[in-house]
């Protein structure tokens, strides 16, 4: 499932959206009053910005014959958007997440993480973080790579396949197949893992080219004191490398044209 090799970056990478999201305990003053402070310390490279008012359901509160319905109060995400729109940070008075379809590499997306961290830090000062989690969103293009008529059994890892690396079974029988794992990784890591072969709406278009979905969640629950993010986000991203690598065979990943770092 894990496969250690020197790292690369592709010329022809297949991912969707990289994201990069901190929780902490709830500090209300961000949802008190505009993040007018926080905006202009990161607006050169984020100058767009919105926010939106989400509502939560209410939570059942009390036991079976004696339960009742209590109002949740409202959300409100802040939202600053790079001037092209690819990069994108999200904040709410219990997170922090940055995100991109424009992922080249993890020293890139790591530098601009801690820019965003940094004054994030400087205005709000939460006491420390309670889930750390970096997920990558890949679909598997046959298309792109000019691998059209090459089944998914030659570049996907059987155990990624489920029933579809039967020998005795065609790919195109399969209507459905999904495939979701949770399960700890070393060094008090965790991965949720939801794969199968999907289509992707983009701008609310469905491509109907069917494409291989490997989505990787990986993640840290618990008590991340502030001086500790950077070696618990760099955990993290050592497991999703390593298990991005073992999930995909050799033809694919020359299919992708590595390039060592």
């Amino acid at each position: 499932m894990f496969f250690e090799a020197d790292r690369v970056i592709y010329a022809k990478p297949q991912l969707l959206e990289v994201i990069c999201q901190l929780r902490f305990p709830t500090i209300l003053s961000i949802s008190a009053k505009e993040p007018a402070e926080f905006q202009e310390l990161i607006r050169a490279d984020f100058p767009r910005y919105s926010r939106t008012v989400e509502k939560l359901p209410p939570k059942v509160l009390g036991q079976p014959g004696n339960m009742k319905l209590q109002e949740q109060p409202d959300v409100i995400n802040y939202q600053f958007l790079s001037a092209d729109g690819k990069w994108k940070v999200n904040m709410t008075n219990n997170f922090i997440a940055l995100a991109t379809p424009a992922y080249t590499q993890w020293e890139n997306f790591a530098a601009k993480l801690d820019e965003v961290l940094a004054q994030f830090i400087s205005v709000y000062h939460p006491a420390f973080f309670e889930r750390i989690g970096l997920r990558y969103i890949n679909a598997i293009s046959r298309k792109a790579l000019e691998l059209e008529g090459t089944p998914f059994a030659d570049l996907i890892e059987p155990g990624y396949l489920g029933l579809m690396a039967e020998e005795d079974v065609q790919e195109q029988s399969f209507q459905r197949v999904l495939q979701e794992a949770e399960m700890k990784l070393p060094g008090g890591c965790n991965l949720k893992l939801h794969c199968g072969p999907g289509m992707v709406k983009r701008n609310n278009v469905e491509d109907k080219e069917i494409k291989f979905i490997l989505d990787n969640d990986f993640f840290m629950n618990g008590k991340v004191e502030l001086p500790h993010t950077t070696a618990a986000l760099n955990t993290i991203h050592t497991h999703a490398d390593r298990t991005f690598r073992g999930a995909i065979t050799r033809e694919l990943h020359e299919a992708m044209e590595p390039q060592l770092l």
